[in-house]
């Protein structure tokens, strides 16, 4: 194995294990109907390190609904919708664009199994959950990590993973100068 896969999948361990740690240490606000993950500030990663944060947000997330009580279904559709975002995020232009796979996946996906799992047969709208998760999915996307991946960005430029990233820059949409 060579230097830069061993970088990469070393990255993509990283990631993974913050996300599943910052997930169960945060357990209280992190499941169920109402719930604000902050290791979903994460799912931006994939904007500015695909290769190695797209793989690491799906186990991440995985280890994390595995471990947290969510049931089978968590499992299999929380981190079903990770791995959409990741791989959606990653072909985002700019970072606002970049923001929106997460929020919208989750949203749907992880908003409608709740309503499932939780309000099916009551008079709890479907659009309620998804609604919730929508925002919970904002605050940690928006709020935090488009901070967080300014951040990467202008203190460690060299690790982007993009083969595009010196297009991004002169058309507005990356980096700034």
């Amino acid at each position: 194995m060579n230097q830069e896969k061993t970088v990469l999948m070393t990255r993509g361990a990283v990631i993974a294990a913050l996300y599943t740690a910052l997930t169960l240490l945060l357990h209280p606000i992190s499941y169920g109907p109402l719930q604000f993950r902050v290791a979903e500030a994460l799912t931006l990663l994939p904007f500015f390190l695909p290769s190695s944060a797209t793989p690491g947000l799906f186990l991440g997330c995985l280890f994390a609904n595995l471990f947290g009580g969510g049931g089978i279904w968590d499992v299999v559709l929380g981190s079903t919708a990770t791995l959409l975002a990741a791989l959606w995020t990653a072909r985002c232009k700019s970072r606002l664009t970049a923001a929106m796979p997460p929020v919208l996946l989750n949203a749907v996906l992880v908003g409608g199994m709740l309503w499932m799992l939780h309000f099916q047969g009551t008079t709890v709208p479907l659009w309620l959950p998804m609604v919730e998760v929508g925002l919970g999915q904002m605050g940690a996307c928006v709020g935090l990590g488009l901070p967080l991946l300014r951040l990467l960005e202008s203190r460690f430029p060299h690790w982007c993973e993009r083969a595009d990233w010196q297009d991004l820059p002169r058309l507005g949409l990356g980096r700034r100068s």
